[in-house]
């Protein structure tokens, strides 16, 4: 992917922490600390996808969390059903807030690191994400809706299918890689790191990461949001001078 050989001045700067560390951690203490090789993922024309490289260092021996999600929107989902031969929408079903984007790497298991309830408040893993029905239904109903969901962002590689890994090098030092695919979203991202011993939250720390278009690709995002009338009349024009131009060039003489 494009953002791989942006990893590699990540390690000049995880090579810099070692040694800040090996001073500050022993005077001050400090349970956890983490960082990101870029805070911003710039989407531009050709844009193939991006990773991240999240470093950092531990005071102490233990467990480090890594949970990342996307901007909320609200999600619709439709079931379809076959009437009379024919495919329609038969069933309606409304999350809301749903992560746009989630991902979870951690240094061992969930399950090994915390008991439910600590996953559960911190939604560490996908069986722990809290996705709000807005229909009312039954618990089966419900979780039949969550399921499909989670396999639509999966499908579209925009949640993660099973917890990455977060490497210790060393005692102290950790770190992991966050894939961005093609389609990932635009917007503010939250990136969480957890420190944790004996299934207990340590420490945690918060990081900004923003997604945004530049370019040309972010003057025509930007115009076709805020003015969807005008770039609907301009897109319609463009298709029939288009295929007009297509007629002119491929008619019989």
């Amino acid at each position: 992917m494009a953002g791989i050989a942006k990893l590699r001045p990540a390690r000049l700067a995880l090579a810099a922490l070692v040694v800040a560390l090996g001073v500050a951690l022993p005077a001050r203490a400090i349970p956890l600390v983490a960082d990101l090789s870029e805070h911003l993922v710039a989407i531009t024309t050709g844009f193939a996808g991006a990773d991240v490289l999240l470093f950092g260092a531990v005071e102490d021996e233990g467990d480090v969390v890594v949970v990342v999600r996307g901007p909320e929107q609200n999600q619709v989902m439709h079931r379809k059903s076959e009437v009379a031969g024919i495919w329609i929408n038969t069933a309606r079903a409304v999350f809301e807030s749903v992560p746009s984007y989630y991902f979870v790497a951690s240094s061992r298991p969930l399950e090994e690191i915390a008991e439910t309830p600590v996953l559960r408040s911190n939604e560490m893993g996908l069986d722990q994400l809290r996705l709000n029905l807005r229909n009312r239904a039954s618990p089966n109903i419900v979780e039949q809706w969550r399921s499909a969901l989670i396999r639509n962002k999966q499908r579209e590689g925009l949640y993660v299918r099973e917890p990455q890994t977060v490497t210790f090098l060393g005692d102290n030092l950790f770190r992991t890689t966050v894939s961005f695919p093609t389609n990932v979203p635009v917007g503010l991202y939250r990136v969480d790191t957890y420190f944790l011993r004996e299934g207990r939250i340590v420490s945690a720390q918060t990081t900004p990461l923003n997604v945004s278009k530049i370019g040309l690709e972010a003057e025509l995002y930007s115009f076709a949001h805020d003015h969807a009338g005008a770039y609907g009349v301009v897109a319609v024009v463009f298709a029939l001078v288009a295929g007009w131009l297509g007629h002119l060039a491929f008619r019989r003489p």
